[in-house]
């Protein structure tokens, strides 16, 4: 099944338009044509399965057929990681993490961080990518970067969770996450978290981990995280 996103779709639709790079996109490169079924998600746990009824490069049109609504999971994953130095590894992350299934990432800017800025509009393009390459139909969130002292600020309802390299004692990632919870990990730069922010985030209740007995890189450890809950709520 070929899945399509956008997130204007809605339940009291009976027709949908596609904009014009959407539409030329379905019917001189897909080659899409009336009467053909197409499938689209909003992101929002919500399929929409239509057939086209206008097949124009200007202004693809489909007619709402069925709308299926699916369950959102029993736990929820959110991983806080310090934007990599080179952007092709944090988005190899974020794609592979929206396959795998996350529901929230937030970029921290860190002590130790190389890059001290991040755009998410082209990170929101690549999820919204791997959402519909997965056949997925909830839409992870990704959030504004925002400075490591100011994310601890934030409430956060479920287990904390912080994984470094430093020599102090750690617990095992794996045998202490708890299945259908909200968790939260907190994942640094390639220069690892300050003592400082360790600190930090220890007075505030986060648990120290680690995720194995090798050395990972941010991106890396950020995917091993969230496979690691994943195969926990299987």
């Amino acid at each position: 099944m070929q899945l399509f996103y956008n997130s204007e779709i809605k339940k009291l639709d009976s027709t949908f338009s596609f904009d014009k790079e959407e539409s030329k996109h379905i019917i001189k490169v897909l080659r899409k044509k009336e009467g053909d079924k197409i499938h689209i998600t909003n992101g929002l746990g919500e399929l929409y399965i239509s057939q086209i009824n206008l097949a124009s490069e200007k202004k693809c049109e489909v007619k709402i057929i069925e709308i299926k609504s699916f369950n959102p999971t029993n736990f929820y994953t959110h991983i806080a990681v310090a934007p990599t130095k080179m952007n092709d590894r944090l988005e190899w992350f974020l794609e592979k993490a929206t396959e795998i299934g996350i529901h929230e990432i937030t970029p921290i800017i860190c002590d130790h961080s190389e890059r001290k800025i991040y755009k998410i509009d082209r990170a929101e393009k690549i999820i919204q990518s791997a959402l519909k390459q997965s056949n997925q139909y909830f839409l992870p969130k990704i959030n504004e970067p925002i400075s490591f002292e100011e994310f601890l600020k934030q409430n956060f309802d479920g287990q904390k969770f912080i994984a470094h390299c430093e020599e102090t004692d750690k617990k095992s990632f794996k045998n202490e996450v708890k299945p259908k919870e909200k968790v939260l990990i907190l994942i640094g730069p390639e220069g690892d978290f300050s003592s400082k922010e360790i600190n930090r985030a220890l007075s505030q209740n986060f648990i120290p981990v680690t995720l194995g007995t090798t050395r990972l890189r941010t991106e890396t450890a950020a995917l091993v995280a969230c496979h690691t809950i994943a195969l926990i709520n299987e």
